[in-house]
C-alpha cells in the first residue's frame, strides 16, 4: 500500500501574477456578463428564501428532492447544511470567481474574440439590441434569472453564429471558473486539498542563472543553448552535458519546488499551463492543455509511458525515415524508460482503471496495463497534473534535468526567446545563438525584490536546440526568418471526447494513478493505423466536471455533485487529418486552426460506444458524453446490473443506435480536448514536405535543430512522452558526437 500523507501537510501557496487590465469592457458590459454567469451557475432558492432576481426559484418539492439527492452523496453528518450552502452559492458575489473569469477573458482570449463578445454585451445593454437578442426591451441583467437562463439556452442553437460562439465560450469559461473557485464543491464531493496517498518529498534543488540589473544587453557564450525544458529539451540537456559540453537551458516559465505541489487549480493552470490552460482552437471546438513550466509537459502529465508501436514506426520508416525501425531507435526508447524507472509491475489500478480493464475483459476487448514512469515503484496519486508532491513521478525534473545539472548544465528561467541568430555559411544559415528577454523573479514569484529585473540577453552558441513544444517551436522558427511552407502545418492533437459513468458506489475517483490502462481493440480501424484507444482521465474536478455539457443551472449543479460516484473514459484518437498553428496577427500568441475531421470523428464515436459498453457491463447506472445533442444513457433498472442480455440490452442498443445516427458528430455541438500536440515541425526526407531532416536539423541551416514532439512525422497514436524523449536521446547523441570536446577545455559559461 502507498504511504498515507500526514494530514498536516500543506503545500506552499503560489501567488498569481497581476491581473490583466479589464478596461477593454465597460463596467456595464461586465455587469451583463456576470448576470449571464448567474444564469449558468445560479443561486438556487425557494420562494421563501429568494433574495433578488439573480436567484433561481424552485418549488419546495424540488428543493427537498435536491437536498435529499445531494445529502445522499455528501459525506459526513453536516450533509444537509452543506447541500443548502452549495445550492444557494452565488458565483457573481464571489470575488475569486470574478477575478478568474476576468483573468481568462482579459489575458487569454484573443482580441478579436473579446471584441466580438463585447459587441453582444453592448447590444444586450440597449433597448433595440435587447429586443432582438432576448425578445424584451428590458436589459437582461435586470431580468429574473429564469428568463436569462431561457434566453441563454436559446443561443446554443441560434441561427446567428456569434450567439452560438458566445454560448460556447461563456459556458466553458464560467463552468471552469466555478469549479476552480467554488467554496463549497470540495465539501460536497469530499475532495481533499492534498492527496491522501503519497508522502511529501523534496525534489532536486535546481539553481538558475541570475543577471544583475543593467541598461545594455547581456551576452552569454556557451556551446549549446536549448530553448525549452520539457521532455525533448531535458533529455538533450542531459546527454550534451554528460558529453562534456557547456549547456545552457532557457525556459520562458518558472520553476516550483515539490513543496508547492499539488497546486490549487487556480494556481496551477495559470503557473504551469500554456495560456493558463485556456487555449482553444479557432472554431471553439477543441480545448488544448499544454505544459508551460519547468520540465514542460512532463511536469503536468499523468505518468503514462508507452513506447512507440510497431505500426507507427513502420509508417514513419515508409515515409523515408528508416531510423524508426532500427535497433538504435529501440535502444533510445529503452534507455529513456530505464532512466525514468518505467514499469508495469508496481502499478496499482484505482476504481476507474479497474473498470476499464475488467470491463474490457468481459467484452473480449484487447486491453493492457499502461507502464508508468515511477522509478520502479508504486505511485498512487491522481493529483500530478497539478504537480507531484511525492516526486514519485520521474518526469524531466526528477530525472534528465537533474542529471544535466549534476553534469554541469546551467539553467535560466523566465527567458522569452525572440529569435535565433544566424550568419551566412556556404549558402546556408549557420545558427549562432538566441536573442531574447530575461525577466527575473519578482515579489509575486517569491523573491525578496519588489520588482523584476528585465534584461535583453544575447546567447551565442555553436548549436541551437529548439525544444519549445509543438505550439511554440514553429513560431520561434518563423520569428527567426526561416522560410519553409511546412512550418506550423501537420498539427496532430490526438483529439478526445470524454465519457463519464455514474455508479452507486462512492468511488473518490481522484484517488490513485490517473491513467494505468488502455483498450487497444479499436486502434486500427482503417487498416492504416488510424483509430481510437480508450483510456482514463485525471479525475480532478477542474478537469472532469467543466468539460461536460451545461443544459440548465440546477441540473448542472446536481450532476457535478455526482462526481464522487463517477468514473471517466477518454477516446484517444490517432488523427489522420491535421491542422496548423500560426501566430496571432495582433499579439503573436499561438493560434490553432484545427477541426476534428469527419473521418476522425467516426473513430471517436466507436470509442464512445466501447466506453459505454464497458461502463454498462461494469454496472454503471448512467453514462454521459461531452456531446450536447445526445442525452445521457440512463439504465432503466439500476438495481439489475447483471441481466443475462448484457450489452445487448435494448435500452443501451437504442442509445448506441442514436449515437451512430448522429455520427460523425457536429464539432460545434461538442467539446473535444487535447493533451498531446505533435507534428508542426515534422521530420522528413525533403524540405518540400518537412521542416527538419532525419537528424532533426532544420532544412537549409547549419547548427539549428528542433527536438521535441513537433518533429513527429504524424500522430504517434500513444501518449507521446517516451517517443519524444527517444528521438531527443538519439538526436542529441549525434550532436554530441559532432561537437564533443573534453570538459577541461570548456568549463562554465562565459558572460561577456
Amino acid at each position: 500500500m502507498a504511504d498515507q500523507t500526514v494530514s498536516t501537510y500543506s503545500p506552499r501557496p503560489v501567488s498569481l501574477p497581476p491581473a490583466p487590465d479589464v478596461k477593454f469592457w465597460s463596467e456595464q458590459q461586465w455587469t451583463t456578463l456576470f448576470a449571464l454567469a448567474d444564469a449558468i451557475i445560479p443561486s438556487v432558492r425557494t420562494a421563501a428564501t429568494v433574495r433578488s432576481s439573480a436567484d433561481k426559484v424552485i418549488s419546495t418539492g424540488e428543493w427537498d428532492n435536491s437536498i435529499s439527492k445531494l445529502s445522499s452523496l455528501i459525506p459526513g453528518p453536516d450533509a444537509a447544511t452543506i447541500a443548502k450552502e452549495y445550492l444557494e452559492e452565488d458565483v457573481s458575489s464571489n470575488p475569486i470567481f470574478r477575478a478568474t473569469v476576468q483573468r481568462i477573458i482579459g489575458g487569454h482570449v484573443p482580441e478579436e474574440g473579446r471584441n466580438g463578445f463585447g459587441l453582444i454585451l453592448n447590444a444586450l445593454n440597449s433597448r433595440a439590441g435587447s429586443l432582438i437578442l432576448t425578445g424584451s426591451t428590458t436589459p437582461i441583467h435586470q431580468q429574473p434569472v429564469a428568463f436569462r437562463e431561457k434566453v441563454f439556452r436559446g443561443w446554443d442553437t441560434s441561427r446567428l453564429p456569434p450567439l452560438r460562439a458566445v454560448y460556447r465560450g461563456l459556458t466553458a469559461t464560467v463552468k471552469k471558473s466555478w469549479v476552480m473557485t467554488s467554496p463549497t464543491i470540495g465539501q460536497v464531493l469530499g475532495f481533499p486539498r492534498v492527496p491522501v496517498h503519497g508522502k511529501p518529498a523534496d525534489g532536486f534543488p535546481f539553481e538558475f542563472l541570475q543577471i544583475p540589473a543593467g541598461d545594455k544587453p547581456e551576452t552569454i557564450e556557451t556551446d549549446v543553448v536549448i530553448v525549452g525544458s520539457g521532455c525533448g529539451g531535458a533529455v538533450t540537456a542531459k546527454n550534451l552535458a554528460e558529453a562534456g559540453l557547456r549547456v545552457l537551458v532557457v525556459e520562458k516559465s518558472y520553476s516550483y519546488t515539490s513543496q508547492h505541489f499539488p497546486m490549487t487549480p487556480n494556481e496551477g493552470y495559470v503557473n504551469m499551463f500554456e495560456n493558463a490552460g485556456s487555449t482553444m482552437s479557432d472554431d471553439g471546438s477543441m480545448a488544448v492543455l499544454a505544459g508551460s513550466t519547468w520540465g514542460g509537459g512532463g511536469t503536468v502529465n499523468w505518468s503514462a509511458a508507452l513506447q512507440t508501436q510497431a505500426y507507427v514506426r513502420q509508417e514513419w520508416a515508409d515515409a523515408g525515415l528508416p531510423f524508426f525501425t532500427s535497433f538504435e531507435f529501440q535502444k533510445s526508447l529503452d534507455r529513456v524508460c530505464e532512466r525514468m524507472g518505467v514499469n508495469s509491475e508496481h502499478v496499482r489500478h484505482n476504481y476507474g482503471n479497474n473498470v476499464i480493464l475488467e470491463g474490457a475483459r468481459k467484452l473480449g476487448y484487447a486491453a493492457k496495463t499502461v507502464p508508468q514512469n515511477t522509478g520502479n515503484g508504486e505511485h498512487y496519486c491522481g493529483y500530478c497534473t497539478l504537480g507531484c508532491h511525492s516526486t514519485g513521478k520521474k518526469g524531466p525534473t526528477e530525472s534528465f534535468l537533474a542529471d544535466a545539472a549534476k553534469a554541469g548544465a546551467i539553467f535560466m528561467e523566465g527567458f522569452n526567446a525572440d529569435k535565433v541568430t544566424f550568419t551566412k555559411k556556404g549558402g546556408k544559415q549557420k545558427a549562432t545563438g538566441v536573442k531574447g528577454t530575461w525577466t527575473s523573479r519578482d515579489s509575486y514569484l517569491g523573491l525578496s525584490g519588489e520588482g523584476a529585473i528585465r534584461r535583453k540577453i544575447k546567447i551565442t552558441a555553436k548549436k541551437v536546440i529548439v525544444s519549445s513544444g509543438t505550439l511554440n517551436s514553429p513560431l520561434l522558427l518563423l520569428r527567426s526568418g526561416i522560410k519553409n511552407s511546412q512550418i506550423g502545418k501537420n498539427l496532430y492533437l490526438h483529439p478526445v471526447m470524454l465519457g463519464g459513468a455514474v455508479f452507486d458506489d462512492e468511488i473518490r475517483p481522484w484517488e490513485g494513478s490517473a491513467l494505468t490502462t488502455v483498450v487497444n481493440e479499436f486502434e486500427d480501424m482503417d487498416g492504416k493505423g488510424h483509430g481510437v484507444k480508450v483510456e482514463a482521465v485525471s479525475m480532478m474536478p477542474s478537469i472532469y466536471i467543466s468539460v461536460f455539457p451545461w443544459r440548465e443551472g440546477l441540473d448542472y449543479k446536481l450532476w457535478a455533485a455526482a462526481m464522487s460516484h463517477s468514473s471517466s473514459f477518454i477516446t484517444l484518437t490517432k488523427d489522420r487529418d491535421a491542422g496548423r498553428v500560426y501566430p496571432d496577427p495582433v499579439d503573436g500568441r499561438t493560434r490553432i486552426d484545427y477541426t476534428v475531421s469527419p473521418f476522425d470523428r467516426k473513430s471517436i464515436v466507436e470509442g464512445l460506444i466501447a466506453s459505454a459498453k464497458i461502463a454498462y457491463i461494469s454496472g454503471a447506472k448512467e453514462f454521459h458524453t461531452t456531446y450536447r445533442d445526445l442525452p445521457p444513457f440512463i439504465r432503466p433498472d439500476p438495481s439489475n446490473t447483471e441481466s443475462p442480455e448484457g450489452t445487448n440490452d435494448a435500452a443501451l442498443q437504442n442509445w448506441i443506435a442514436e449515437l451512430r445516427r448522429k455520427s460523425p458528430l457536429n464539432p460545434e455541438r461538442t467539446l473535444f480536448a487535447s493533451a498531446h500536440q505533435m507534428g508542426t515541425c515534422r521530420m522528413g526526407k525533403s524540405a518540400k514536405s518537412s521542416v527538419v531532416d532525419p537528424d532533426c536539423q532544420v532544412w537549409g541551416t547549419d547548427g539549428l535543430y528542433v527536438v521535441d514532439a513537433s518533429v513527429f512525422p504524424s500522430a504517434s497514436g500513444v501518449n507521446p512522452m517516451v517517443t519524444n524523449m527517444a528521438i531527443a536521446d538519439w538526436a542529441s547523441r549525434n550532436v554530441a558526437r559532432a561537437l564533443g570536446k573534453p570538459r577541461s577545455e570548456r568549463s562554465g559559461l562565459a558572460r561577456l
